[in-house]
């Protein structure tokens, strides 16, 4: 069995096909997904998209949303978590966090935007004693100020691609961190030194699909230019991206499945009590 940290079911991408892609990921042991929500307008679907499913799923506002955020949504997202308390299916705030890789979102203004709403959707996760799905790019030092001056007692870094000290500091703070499609290339060379120093109890599996594709997907500019589809990643991409990480790090798929759920279900409690 298999769970899916992260994993974004409701993009238009999956609009044709979402059941099917579902159930295909279910029949190749992906028994859960966690579905995390990006903007205001995408709460409502991922929680039916989770009880129709049977899987998980988090509220938050994306950093690449916070643009076009207002303050009003983090009064609504408060609401939406004190409504939603009792749903064992929502496991987290989330999609939150810090991205300084997309220049548009680097300016002074927007830079100081994105840390007013990363803390104040920290607060929440106070307020509602619930863990959060941090998006790291290039933020992995500040998202770690911002957990010291509001703590929250677990979460998931999510796609994690930062030091080893960073990363030792997001264990310190009852943290998992998130790999998925990046382990698969061969030219992740520091990414596969990193998964492989990592107690095997800080690392959970995800795919952020549609996003992330692992390399059998990835399709070059080139390639694209000359008819080549790029192909989509979906949750049923999970145990091929497990095999590598369980090749790199030299253990079994069954003890890699066992220790990367028991590591969730840690993180996020929620889904144990499922």
């Amino acid at each position: 069995m298999w769970i899916d940290t992260h994993c974004h079911l409701d993009a238009a991408e999956f609009d044709a096909d979402r059941d099917a892609v579902r159930a295909a990921a279910r029949q190749l042991g992906v028994a859960r997904c966690v579905i995390p929500a990006v903007h205001r307008s995408h709460w409502a679907d991922v929680a039916q998209l989770a009880e129709r499913h049977g899987d998980a799923y988090a509220l938050g506002i994306h950093p690449l949303h916070v643009p076009q955020a207002q303050a009003g949504d983090l009064l609504a997202l408060d609401q939406a978590l004190t409504e939603r308390r009792d749903d064992p299916r929502l496991v987290a705030v989330g999609e939150i966090g810090l991205d300084f890789f997309v220049p548009a979102l680097c300016t002074a203004d927007l830079r100081a935007r994105q840390w007013a709403f990363y803390l104040a959707q920290l607060q929440l996760a106070q307020k509602h004693g619930l863990p959060v799905i941090l998006h790291v790019r290039r933020s992995a030092d500040l998202l770690l100020k911002g957990l010291r001056q509001c703590p929250v007692d677990s979460g998931i870094a999510h796609a994690f691609n930062g030091s080893a000290q960073q990363a030792q500091a997001f264990v310190d703070r009852g943290f998992a961190l998130g790999f998925g499609g990046a382990l698969t290339y061969d030219r992740a060379l520091q990414l596969r030194r990193l998964v492989t120093a990592l107690p095997l109890q800080a690392i959970v599996l995800e795919t952020d699909a549609p996003d992330m594709p692992p390399h059998w997907l990835y399709r070059t500019a080139e390639q694209r230019a000359q008819g080549a589809a790029q192909g989509r990643n979906s949750p049923a991409e999970l145990p091929r991206i497990a095999q590598v990480l369980a090749d790199v790090r030299g253990v079994s798929l069954a003890d890699l499945a066992e220790a990367t759920c028991r590591n969730a279900r840690r993180v996020l409690p929620r889904l144990a009590a499922e």
